[in-house]
């Protein structure tokens, strides 16, 4: 035992130094890989906690995805990109009228093709994807390259609705809106007051309102943090939905004409804020001089009472008294000099 505790504290002294080094050096990539973590989560408003776990007896730093107050946007991995560039995805058919469920993993992309003929671009086209399970995810939209290949022209972030998340992309041959959110969250996070004048600041007009005739590419891609997202997709002539597509386009200038008459509104609110901060005040001074007044006046009155006259007469009883007492004192020395 002795033997081998003299071999061996050696051998540990001399590898003190490497061991210090590799300590020190894990140490500070992991401080700066959280430095990075936290100046990134600053930019997007994320709040970040520590969640203590048994793995490798440390710490694992990981977003409160249940209390985020601002959603958080993610990039389409260069992956993604280059596999639809190069145009070696594997691409599904999506015909019109037919839905297909799945399951995408995370950061991975399933591709589809809608094909359309000349009537059904007439009428409207209407691809939309939906998870039951409140996944995230992202609808794409690419266009074809001269190469061959895809190429990214419009993405939507999935948004909860109800007990779903959707996505959706509406080309019916006028200018439709796609609302981000991040805005009016931002604005929230600010000033909730605020929040809601802009509300519909959001409103961000969709770079493409019609397609033609063709084969079009879809995509949905994972978004989730952590484990595959489930989504159903489906594919929409709008002949079928004339009325619903005229109500979308009312609605949408609705939105506009809103968003506009906010903007003067909260001009009009702020003003009438202000003017309400400002009589509350004097509200407030108002009720404080007239309590002061009233006590001062309810003073007033109590003076007048007959304890205090009693009080005046006694004290008065009293001065007399004492004067007559000094004046027999006075005439008594006065009487007893004129004896001598």
């Amino acid at each position: 035992m002795r033997c081998f505790l003299s071999l061996g504290i050696p051998l540990i002294w001399r590898l003190r130094p490497l061991t210090e080094s590799l300590l020190l050096s894990t140490i500070q990539t992991r401080i700066l890989t959280i430095l990075k973590l936290l100046s990134f989560s600053r930019r997007l408003h994320i709040r970040i906690v520590f969640y203590p776990t048994q793995r490798r007896g440390g710490n694992t730093i990981l977003p409160d995805l249940s209390k985020l107050g601002v959603p958080i946007k993610t990039t389409i991995p260069a992956t993604v990109l280059e596999e639809a560039l190069s145009g070696t995805p594997t691409v599904r058919p999506l015909p019109i009228g037919n839905s297909v469920s799945g399951k995408v993993e995370k950061q991975c992309a399933h591709f589809f093709s809608v094909s359309i003929n000349e009537e059904q671009a007439e009428a409207g086209i209407v691809v939309r994807v939906t998870s039951a399970a409140q996944s995230k995810f992202k609808l794409l939209y690419f266009e074809h390259e001269a190469n061959g290949g895809y190429g990214l022209a419009l993405q939507e972030e999935c948004e909860r609705t109800g007990k779903v998340t959707t996505a959706g992309m509406y080309f019916l041959r006028f200018q439709v809106y796609r609302m981000d959110s991040t805005m009016n969250a931002l604005a929230m996070a600010k000033d909730p007051e605020a929040a809601f004048f802009k509300r519909l600041e959001g409103l961000q007009p969709c770079e493409v309102s019609e397609l033609k005739a063709g084969t079009h590419i879809f995509a949905v891609y994972g978004d989730n943090f952590f484990k595959p997202a489930s989504y159903t997709i489906e594919a929409l002539c709008a002949k079928s939905y004339e009325d619903t597509t005229h109500k979308l386009k009312d609605i949408e200038a609705q939105l506009l004409k809103k968003r506009n008459e906010l903007r003067q509104f909260e001009i009009e609110y702020r003003k009438a804020v202000a003017r309400f901060q400002e009589v509350t005040s004097r509200y407030s001074q108002e009720k404080q001089s007239v309590d002061e007044l009233l006590k001062q006046r309810d003073s007033i009155h109590s003076s007048f009472t007959v304890a205090r006259s009693l009080s005046l007469l006694s004290g008065s009883a009293h001065f007399g008294n004492s004067s007559s007492s000094k004046s027999w004192r006075f005439s008594l020395s006065l009487k007893g000099l004129d004896k001598k």
